[in-house]
């Protein structure tokens, strides 16, 4: 590993760890040896960050300097608790780790106080269990739309028919019960909606839509609006 990917990763465990964290615990996350760490340490401390602790106590990232300063008031740190915290527990594994990682690297650039503010909110989120249930192949449809490369799934029906098909994943949409794919049919030439816990197999097929993603999203939310429009308009020849 290049020493400036180790360096990251070894800020990123002082973000994330509760403090004091050993210097045993440090070289186990960053995959070094505590002597290698221990330069490490000096490295970023030279680098600007304030590193409290020392050998055989433990250390605490105090101030981060590879992140710049971050300003919330009360509110604002309540909403980002409250919106990570939700984001831990829709049943993505992936997004859950990110929602961690993300709550340690803001902390890190906060002033004492509000880092104490957003490590204790007092808005929380708590469910007996994960709001959406595990889907197979998120990940690949998450790279997709990322990538604008379309994606090989086997879709079963609501009676149970299965279907292989192309699709140009869009976007991923989390709805009040269940979890969808907004994407553009290569089968139907159309757009569809896939129910994610109907795909039962995804893969990249590395082929490129690009640039096209966003002008079909555009159009597909559009679509979308109309049609809810259309449904909640009162039928013609009656009183609104």
């Amino acid at each position: 590993m290049a020493r400036t990917d180790r360096l990251f990763r070894l800020l990123q465990a002082l973000r994330a760890l509760p403090a004091p964290v050993t210097a045993a615990r440090l070289a186990k996350e960053t995959d070094v040896s505590v002597r290698s760490l221990y330069r490490d340490i000096d490295a970023l401390r030279a680098a600007g960050a304030v590193i409290e602790g020392e050998r055989g106590y433990g250390y605490r990232l105090i101030e981060d300097g590879a992140l710049p300063p971050q300003m919330f008031d009360r509110i604002e740190i309540e909403a980002l608790a409250l919106g990570l915290s939700e984001v831990r527990h829709m049943g993505d594994p992936a997004l859950a780790r990110a929602a961690v990682a993300v709550l340690a690297k803001v902390a890190a650039t906060l002033p004492d106080a509000s880092q104490q503010h957003l490590l204790h909110a007092v808005s929380q989120v708590r469910r007996s269990g994960p709001r959406f249930a595990p889907a197979l192949g998120l990940a690949t449809l998450r790279e997709g739309c990322w990538r604008e490369e379309a994606v090989r799934i086997r879709y079963a029906d609501e009676a149970g028919r299965e279907t292989e098909r192309t699709i140009w994943p869009l976007a991923i949409v989390y709805l009040d019960s269940k979890l969808v794919v907004l994407a553009w049919c290569c089968l139907r030439g159309a757009h569809r909606i896939f129910r994610a816990d109907r795909i039962a197999a995804a893969a990249a097929t590395g082929a490129s839509f690009r640039p096209r993603r966003v002008s079909l999203l555009r159009d597909y939310l559009a679509a979308l609006r109309e049609s809810s429009r259309q449904r909640a308009a009162p039928p013609r020849g009656t009183d609104s």
